[in-house]
Order: C-alpha cells, then structure tokens, then sequence
C-alpha cells in the first residue's frame, strides 16, 4: 500500500500547481471541474500527488494548523539536491526557515500561498 495524494484547499490552484512545477519539476496530471462547484489540479509525479481544491466561494482562513484537530500540519517533500530546490525557493520569493541536519536527512521549511507549510528533505 501507499500514499497517493493528498488535497489541499487553495485560493488559486493554477498558481499554486505553476509554484510547485517549478520547484520541485513536477507535472500537472490532470485539471478541471470537481465537487460543489470547485475547481482542481492534480499536480504531482506519476504515483503521487497533490490535488488542489478551489470551493466556488472565498476562502475564509482559521487559526494556525498546529493547533485545530483536523489541521494539516505541513507537506514533506523528497529532493536529491537540498541546496538547488533552496535557490529555487528563494528565487520564487519564498523565505526558507527553520533549517536541521539531524537523521535521517537534513531539511528546511518554507510557507507557501494559502499558508501551507512545505518540509524539503533530502536524504542523499
């Protein structure tokens, strides 16, 4: 068994499917229509990824995940090289934060739109 995808509520899932492309050199699977009217795109590799969700209305933000049941936390993401996908963060704006080395891997943080909290981890 494995996980195939996870789906996130964002104001703009065509901007938020272009970030990660760039990124991480991903690829959107699939896009269109979905449930109450939304809209989403399915953004990823072959085997997994995520599916981002737009409701037809706005997009009221609640307190900070960590603290609400039912909150997503943030997003790990495996890369082979740490140092490229940090450059890249940063070229698009983004601050990384809250950097370690300790096992299994070293890694850093950043948030992205709609306040989602990414972990780039690198095991190499």
């Amino acid at each position: 068994m494995k996980l195939e995808h996870v789906n996130l509520t964002v104001r703009d899932p065509k901007a938020t499917a272009s970030m990660l492309c760039e990124l991480f050199d991903w690829q959107v699977r699939w896009e269109g229509d979905s449930i109450h009217g939304g809209r989403s795109v399915h953004v990823g590799e072959t085997e997994s990824y995520l599916a981002l969700y737009a409701p037809p209305v706005d997009i009221q933000n609640a307190e900070t995940s960590y603290y609400r049941a039912g909150g997503l936390n943030h997003i790990g993401i495996v890369v082979g090289d740490l140092d490229m996908v940090e450059t890249r963060v940063k070229a698009a704006g983004f601050v990384p934060m809250n950097h370690a080395d300790y096992e299994p891997g070293k890694r850093f943080y950043f948030d992205g739109p709609d306040d989602i909290e990414y972990e780039v981890i690198s095991y190499a």
